[in-house]
């Protein structure tokens, strides 16, 4: 208060009585309320300032859209909190937008350990508060409220009151507003339902707002033992409960159990999920009764009032109707069609032909089919007598059947402007796709006089009945429909006339009539329905056996098998559905000045956040919608204090969670789950300080992998490796900023503080799932192009010949092993090629080129003959001795080993070192081989006799030099010559020797790389298997 007096800002005389409300609230003195159980305690705030005047001058921040803040309909569907409101805060008693209270953690569902199957069951509420307008608050969030007042045009479709227009590029709904369309394998935040199971992406687009949970009692009850109890609650209204022992198999062969339950009131919103029996209260080892399993589950239900469902099959039937009626897979969607000039509801009504625009969009969209005599689903239309048209529109899409209710295809009635024919069906489906050609005027959705059309998608087409035909759409929803995909890029479009435009726009009709049901006369209609099934089981199909006389769920005989002894605290975290806690989440991760720089929303949301073996998800309560999932095996790492936890997905973005509770307690249940559930690991905060030179001593490439660290360095003191991945740079996230820019900071900040994941335990850089799904989409095919070979490595392309030759050289005793799916590169041509027949002459293949290697050459041309029958066909020959006269000086082996392997360690690298190519190379090797056999051939006739005459194909001789003419000459020449052939011949020995240990060498190198690429496979191997199911030892 005013430290002049009591209650006044000044001393001296009380202001003047006046009859401005405002004034009088901020004169009014300090004391205790006269009815303090009648207002409410005002919230903490600070909008007063010190100024000249009699009253301080209140300056609330500015908010977006005072429309949406004092009449949005969240308020108006709770009059008794509005009313509270006007004398709380003085500023809704003049009609000015009031400070939002800062938003409070949202409640737990009791019990604390119940693990969640769906969504649905995660926001399942005891006391659900009265229901306004709509159950996702009128649309879809804060976020959009501003949005939904201003009225949006375009020149296909124009704004009116009542509708939200998404005229393109508004993207997702997420954790602190829009956000870009998630890719494959990411769901759609409306598309995730189920949490204890995976639920995979399979198709570019996906169906939203399906509760796929309704099928939890046929797949986990229905055929199977359990128990039913119905009965009438005097809060909840009629009430529907399903109970189910579970056992399973654990380690050791012990056997752990856990009880399914469903509870259905006449809210939507069904209770499903697992608890185990290690977190109840100890009970005998059948198992707790229903009476202490209900208490401990479902607090707030009367066990009273509950009796044992009756034995008729009729119960577990109408249990599974009551579930799956939001389960609906035939679809009736609309097509108007409107012509150039046209905009009005009776004008597009009125088309009786099919123009060939139209025409060609009908092809695009299904199939025409006979109505008479047409047996899969009908959609209303008369399959006997033709009374509805002979022809319809009928597709499939997604396990879906749809029916298309076109207007020019239904019966046409002459002089009748309202054509009621048509009208008695179109007008009654919920998504309606209007059809504009060229010209046409924008669709205004007052035009269309119906009760039940909430959806409307606007086609134009660009272009029609040309190979350059294309489409762009907006759509047009009521306020009570929640927003729904797949999002339209900017401008609508372009589309083109192909099958993606074809599943984009079947899959935006089927989004937008399941959100429709969530609108408020929908939603009234099931909870109507819902409410009948639940009131004839509690008063029809009910035993006169009350909770209490029920005995203990029965099981078979457990054979001699032990009760599995309790896992010890922390067991209940190891669950497989969702475990819940209470946060306030904010997009980006926090640094000590607030949110991250540049961050537009840096509000924090309530959030229910919950954590299953498969995913993680934030769950905003007030709009029963998900702000922000992830796999599990796309979580990163994490970095928590006592009070808040930074989670890092995908591919390093972050999210902010502060938790509520004893200090440290939340936060670290929630590290311990996802300890459990998750490959990410905790982060490290390093500060790196330059050297003199003012370096940091490390490299990044643009994911911000570290590549390098300098050895003595401040980076590799404080622990920085390569394989580290750095997270953020000066408090801000890397995806955030862009390689440029988390460039410029590692170059020009003086002190750089970095978030580092570590490697993993191989050393090896650490990466979401998500991350390697688009890197293996990225990588060529293996068939069908050629691999990227390594930066260091020159480019060697094989020719057969070069093949034949090196499966020579590394034939092994063993062989290679069969083709794997999962082979390094470096082996992978051993696996694609057909095995040549060893005894293909490699002299024969190759052609005849100029010497390239005179030296070599003439070394082996200047040596003595001698008979060797080893050496006259060595391309016939085993590995040691298919090269023995080709290997001498030159010692090209290892130069061959070097091109072929380029991924290991050579220490010659002579052929990527010359401008030589490896064919021409393997051409010299060639002519030497060829150049050896006529050689061999003059050495093997040097023993015969030599003609007077002389041979011309002996060893050339000088014409200087004598003839022996006695016998002792001729022995003396004959020694000479024998010397120099075991001289030669010891050579060879030697060469020989040389060739077979370089062989020896080529065989162990084979032998290393086999060994390698099977301990890659099997790493490989566990990878895959720990991605494809992470949380496989989870009860």
């Amino acid at each position: 208060m005013w430290a002049g007096g009591v209650g006044s800002p000044r001393r001296g005389m009380a202001p003047a009585p006046t009859d401005d409300l405002f004034a009088r609230k901020l004169r009014q003195p300090a004391r205790p309320p006269l009815t303090p159980h009648t207002f409410e305690q005002r919230p903490a705030r600070s909008p007063l300032l010190r100024s000249g005047s009699d009253a301080g001058e209140a300056r609330p921040p500015t908010p977006a859209s005072p429309r949406a803040r004092a009449h949005s309909h969240e308020e108006a569907g709770r009059p008794a909190a509005a009313s509270n409101r006007l004398f709380t805060d003085p500023l809704a008693l003049l009609g000015l937008p009031a400070e939002e209270p800062e938003p409070a953690f949202p409640p737990v569902l009791e019990p604390r350990w119940f693990a969640h199957y769906d969504v649905q069951s995660l926001l399942f509420d005891w006391a659900p508060r009265p229901r306004g307008t709509g159950g996702h608050t009128e649309a879809s969030s804060g976020i959009l409220a501003s949005a939904e007042d201003q009225a949006t045009s375009s020149d296909l479709l124009l704004g009116a009151p009542g509708f939200v227009c998404e005229l393109g590029g508004e993207g997702e709904l997420g954790l602190g507003g829009p956000v870009s369309p998630p890719v494959p394998p990411m769901l759609p935040n409306a598309a995730v339902s189920i949490l204890e199971e995976p639920q995979n992406r399979t198709s570019a687009y996906s169906l939203e707002h399906a509760d796929l949970g309704a099928g939890y009692y046929r797949k986990y009850f229905y055929g199977k033992e359990h128990q039913n109890f119905f009965g009438l609650d005097e809060v909840l209204g009629p009430v529907a409960v399903s109970l189910r022992r579970e056992e399973k198999e654990g380690s050791g062969g012990a056997a752990l159990h856990s009880y399914r339950v469903i509870v259905r009131t006449t809210q939507l919103r069904t209770l499903r999920g697992t608890i185990s029996e290690d977190v109840l209260p100890p009970g005998p080892p059948r198992g707790l009764s229903p009476r202490k399993l209900l208490e401990h589950v479902a607090p707030r239900l009367s066990p009273t009032c509950l009796r044992l469902g009756s034995a008729s099959p009729k119960v577990p039937r109408t249990l599974l109707t009551l579930d799956e009626q939001v389960l609906s897979f035939q679809r009736k969607v609309g097509i108007l069609y409107c012509r150039a000039g046209q905009g009005s509801e009776e004008e597009m009504y009125n088309n009786q032909e099919a123009g060939p625009a139209f025409t060609q969009f009908l092809t695009l969209l299904g199939d025409v089919v006979r109505l008479k005599g047409f047996e899969s689903y009908r959609a209303q239309l008369d399959t006997k007598t033709d009374s509805t048209g002979t022809h319809s529109l009928y597709t499939t899409y997604q396990d879906h059947e749809i029916m298309f209710h076109v207007s020019t295809m239904l019966p046409y009635t002459p002089n009748n402007q309202q054509q009621l024919l048509r009208k008695r069906h179109i007008g009654n489906d919920i998504v309606t796709i209007v059809f504009q050609e060229p010209g046409s005027k924008p669709f205004c959705p007052t035009t269309i006089r119906s009760h039940f059309q909430h959806v409307f998608l606007v086609v134009r087409a660009h272009a029609p009945c040309t190979p350059y035909t294309s489409y762009r759409v907006a759509v047009s929803r009521t306020q009570d429909t929640p927003a729904f995909g797949p999002a339209l890029p900017p401008g609508g479009g372009p589309f083109a006339a192909n099958a993606d435009f074809r599943a984009f726009l079947l899959a935006k009709a089927l989004n937008g009539e399941q959100a429709a049901g969530h609108a408020r006369q929908f939603h009234a209609m099931a909870t109507r329905t819902r409410q009948q099934y639940l009131q004839d089981l509690a008063t029809n199909e009910v035993t006169t056996t009350s909770l209490d006389s029920v005995s203990r769920f029965g099981l078979p005989s457990l054979g001699g098998r032990r009760r599995a002894a309790p896992r010890g605290p922390g067991a209940e975290l190891q669950a497989a559905g969702a475990l819940v806690w209470g946060v306030r989440a904010a997009p980006g991760a926090r640094v000590a000045a607030g949110v991250e720089a540049g961050d537009p929303y840096g509000a924090e949301v309530p959030c229910l956040l919950g954590i299953s073996a498969e995913a993680f998800v934030l769950v905003a309560p007030r709009d029963g919608r998900v702000v922000f999932n992830c796999a599990c095996r796309d979580v990163l790492a994490w970095t928590f204090s006592e009070e808040q936890l930074d989670l890092y997905h995908g591919r390093g973005e972050a999210i902010t969670l502060r938790f509520d509770g004893p200090p440290g307690q939340p936060v670290g249940e929630v590290v311990a789950r996802l300890q459990l559930v998750s490959r990410g690991c905790e982060t490290r905060e390093l500060a790196l300080p330059r050297d003199g030179q003012g370096r940091l001593g490390f490299e990044v490439d643009a994911e911000g992998f570290v590549t390098h660290v300098e050895r003595f360095t401040f980076a590799e003191t404080t622990g920085l490796r390569p394989g580290a991945r750095l997270l953020r740079v000066c408090g801000q996230t890397l995806p955030s900023l862009g390689p440029e820019a988390a460039a410029h900071l590692l170059r020009s900040a003086p002190k750089v503080c970095v978030t580092v994941l570590p490697p993993d335990e191989s050393g090896r850089p650490r990466r979401s799932f998500s991350e390697l799904y688009r890197l293996s989409l990225q990588e060529p095919s293996r068939r069908g192009a050629p691999e990227p070979v390594e930066e260091e490595a020159p480019r060697v392309v094989l020719l057969p010949v070069t093949k034949q030759l090196l499966h020579l050289c590394l034939q092994d005793d063993g062989g290679l092993p069969g083709p794997r799916d999962l082979a390094e590169e470096r082996t992978e041509f051993l696996h694609s090629q057909n095995s040549p027949s060893p005894r293909s002459s490699l002299s024969d293949e190759a052609p005849v080129l100029p010497n390239t290697t005179p030296d070599l050459l003439l070394a082996t041309t200047a040596k003595s003959s001698t008979p060797s029958a080893d050496r006259e066909t060595p391309p016939t020959q085993d590995g040691p001795s298919s090269l023995s006269g080709s290997e001498d000086k030159g010692d090209p082996a290892p130069e061959l080993r070097a091109s072929f392997l380029p991924r290991t360690l050579s220490l010659r690298n002579s052929i990527s070192k010359t401008s030589e190519t490896l064919e021409d190379e393997w051409q010299s090797i060639s002519e030497i081989a060829t150049t050896c056999n006529t050689i061999l051939e003059s050495l093997s006739r040097e023993g015969q006799p030599i003609p007077e005459s002389g041979d011309p194909k002996g060893t050339p001789k000088s014409d200087a030099e004598p003839e022996p003419g006695s016998l002792s000459e001729k022995v003396s020449h004959l020694e000479s010559m024998l010397r120099k052939l075991q001289e030669d011949l010891q050579k060879e020995k030697a060469d020989k020797a040389a060739l077979e240990e370089e062989v020896r060498s080529l065989r162990h190198n084979n032998r290393r790389l086999q060994a390698e690429s099977e301990s890659a496979a099997t790493r490989l191997l566990l990878a895959s298997k720990q991605l494809g199911s992470p949380t496989t030892d989870l009860a």
